[in-house]
Parts: C-alpha cells; structure tokens; sequence
C-alpha cells in the first residue's frame, strides 16, 4: 500500500528535523521542506537509513514563487497529500514595542503568518482531494498570551493562531482537519541563537537554571499523536510545557 505524504516545513533543524523523523517512523512518505538543501539532505539520508521515506525540496515560505514550485513537485510524486504541517517560523528580537525593530516584525509575520498561508492555500487542494487530510499549525503559548519584550513575536504568533481557528471554521464539512499545537519553553539548536542575532549568551540565559525544557522530540510526539488520531478525532488545541514552566511569566528555575 503506497503510504500518504506529510509535508513538514521549516524542516532543516529542530522541532521540523524531529517531526520529519517521527513521522517517517509513523508509516509516511516525508515531504522535508526548507531553504537549506544540504541539511534536508542529510537528514532524508538519516531517515532513509532508519528504514523510512522521505523528499528533500527546498522551499521558502515567504516567497510566493518558491511555495507554488514546492506544491508542484510534490504534485509530480504520485502519492496522496494528508498531512501538512507548518513549521516553519521563528522569532527576532526582544525589545520592547517602542524600540522594536519594524523590519524584525516584518520578518516574524512574513514567516510565521504569511508562510503558514502560503504554504497552507497551496496544499488545501491536495488535501481536499486525500479525504481525509489534516492541517497542523504550529504555533505558541505566545500566541495565547503575551509577555513584555515579546510584543512582535506574539504578535504574530496571535494571528497565526487566529489562521488556524478560522481555518477550521471555514473548512467545516469538508475532509480536513485543523490542529493548532502551541508549545511553550524548547530547547533547540537555533530558536533562541536566531532571536538574539547568533549571541549564544543571550540564548543560553533564556533556559538558564531551567533543569529539563522540552526538546524537538516532546513536540515531534505531539505532532505524531495528533495526526495518527482517527481522522474523526479533531485535536483543536495542544498546549505542551515544561514542568517547570507554569504559565509564560512564571518558570521555576535552580541555581
């Protein structure tokens, strides 16, 4: 039986390198979608020698262009589309509103928002046509709440957030359906190393005396768990956080 295809973008690193994995594991045939060739590369080869299937195509999800070649190559792959999930996004910056950077704000709406438009428009047909597809949207407990310095990333966190429950509202009665997986502390390679402009202190101190955050791997299970429901089984919302993370203002932390 020929296994479905699930799309992962922002799929190079982190909570996207560890979904593809997962879901490869799970029995799909992984379409890894990033700008970064040679890490898709790698890790198609990694999930490929774990005994799975994956694609590399490169894609920005800013780019109109570059998202209608990525939905046409996938076209080309013979197989049915039923799951998408949206990773891709990223945050820049934590300044307050009055001092925040235009073009850091832009950067965060264009990647986190648009993307997950673009990318989404581009596959509804695709997934329309499976019967049974599901749209995954990864966004964050800064989508839910906001907190000072994060003005611009919650910001766009909230109307991505708003994307998927518009989405489901407007989807309803058709074979598709909307999860909406907003984690709270990660721990990963580059999240906090692209917020702070590549300053590793900076990063590091956000994690700071914080003895276990989640990891790619705790979102890549909820991602897995979420779509592997049967497809009568709607998941809306999964809010995922460390133990030590009560609420966004409050974490416990041993020095």
């Amino acid at each position: 039986m020929t296994s479905s295809i699930a799309i992962v973008t922002g799929a190079s690193s982190g909570i996207g390198a560890a979904t593809a994995r997962r879901l490869a594991a799970e029995g799909f045939h992984v379409v890894a979608a990033a700008r970064r060739a040679d890490r898709l590369d790698e890790l198609v080869k990694e999930i490929a020698a774990a005994g799975g299937e994956a694609t590399a195509l490169t894609c920005d999800v800013t780019s109109d262009e570059s998202v209608a070649a990525l939905a046409e190559a996938v076209s080309k792959l013979g197989r049915p589309v039923t799951v998408l999930v949206n990773n891709a996004g990223g945050a820049r910056g934590l300044d307050p509103v009055e001092r925040g950077s235009i073009s850091d704000w832009q950067w965060m709406f264009d990647v986190n928002v648009l993307g997950t438009v673009r990318v989404t428009q581009a596959f509804l047909p695709a997934l329309d046509a499976s019967g049974a597809g599901t749209v995954v949207v990864l966004s964050s407990t800064a989508g839910l709440i906001v907190y000072e310095g994060g003005g611009g990333y919650a910001a766009a966190k909230h109307a991505q957030t708003a994307v998927a429950e518009t989405l489901r509202l407007e989807l309803s009665g058709r074979p598709i359906r909307v999860i909406e997986i907003d984690p709270g502390m990660v721990r990963t390679d580059e999240f906090g190393l692209t917020r702070f402009g590549g300053d590793t202190q900076k990063a590091d101190a956000v994690y700071a005396g914080v003895a276990e955050p989640l990891v790619a791997d705790d979102i890549a299970d909820c991602v897995a768990w979420t779509v592997t429901r049967p497809h009568y089984v709607n998941i809306d919302r999964l809010i995922v956080r460390p133990i030590a993370q009560a609420a966004q203002h409050k974490v416990h932390r041993v020095f």
